[in-house]
């Protein structure tokens, strides 16, 4: 089955539905994630879009039998991936289980990435042969450090649970194997923040991760949330010790 996009007010989430072959991306999947990014990316009122998946793991990673199709200019695994980095809202990777190849990739991609017990992750690109994409190797050096991208790719190591977390690929490790309230948790967090602030400041982290520091458009950013309504509301709800309703204006 597809993915599946669903939008519930400011949290909308993708949920990937093939369990029996661990969440497995195929060629048309690339195309239907691209569309719905770009159905969260036209809905303002959406802050936070979580990626999740039904059953034991997250996700197996790109059909390896279908690789030379995940290249083609246009509609490439990488450009998919890319397009997930690149969205608007904060994006979550919930990650339950195995997330591999390709997949990994995808998780790093995403704002925060929430495991916990039973999550474990490698990246088999060498062992399979295969030379892995321009901007993946990158997202792998600006998230994780050259040397823990280095033992990844170059050994095919699997890393456990708290691995994953003591090397920054998780950023957050629920206690237990359950991290349906670890999720809930920071999608409510994020989802009450004032909109402005939260997505402006989301999309220039990353762009300076990337090596592009745009000074002029933080400026205006910034000059935009000093003249806002929800700047003068989050002062007053902090002074009122009250949570604050933002508007977004």
């Amino acid at each position: 089955m597809s993915p599946e996009l669903l939008i519930q007010g400011a949290c909308a989430s993708i949920t990937l539905r093939r369990p029996d072959v661990a969440n497995k991306l195929l060629p048309e999947d690339l195309s239907v994630l691209r569309r719905q990014i770009d159905e969260v990316n036209a809905n303002p009122a959406v802050l936070v879009l979580t990626l999740q998946a039904v059953g034991r793991h997250f996700c197996s990673g790109y059909d390896i039998a279908e690789i030379a199709n995940s290249q083609n200019e246009g509609s490439s695994f990488g450009e998919m991936v890319d397009a997930v980095e690149n969205c608007r809202a904060v994006t979550i990777a919930a990650i339950q289980g195995g997330v591999f190849g390709g997949a990994t990739d995808m998780a790093l991609a995403c704002d925060f990435r929430v495991g916990g017990a039973n999550s474990q992750m490698f990246m088999p690109a060498a062992r399979l042969g295969l030379h892995f994409y321009g901007s993946g190797l990158e997202r792998y050096v600006t998230r994780l450090g050259l040397d823990t991208a280095k033992r990844l790719f170059l050994t095919c190591e699997k890393l456990q649970a708290q691995a994953m977390k003591d090397c920054g690929f998780l950023t957050d490790l629920a206690d237990g194997a359950d991290i349906g309230e670890r999720v809930a948790q920071l999608q409510a967090t994020l989802s009450g923040m004032a909109p402005l602030a939260l997505l402006g400041m989301k999309k220039h982290l990353n762009a300076i991760a990337r090596g592009v520091h745009d000074k002029a458009g933080i400026d205006a950013a910034v000059q935009v949330t000093i003249e806002s309504a929800d700047l003068k509301e989050g002062g007053a709800a902090w002074r009122e010790k009250r949570q604050p309703l933002f508007t977004g204006r």
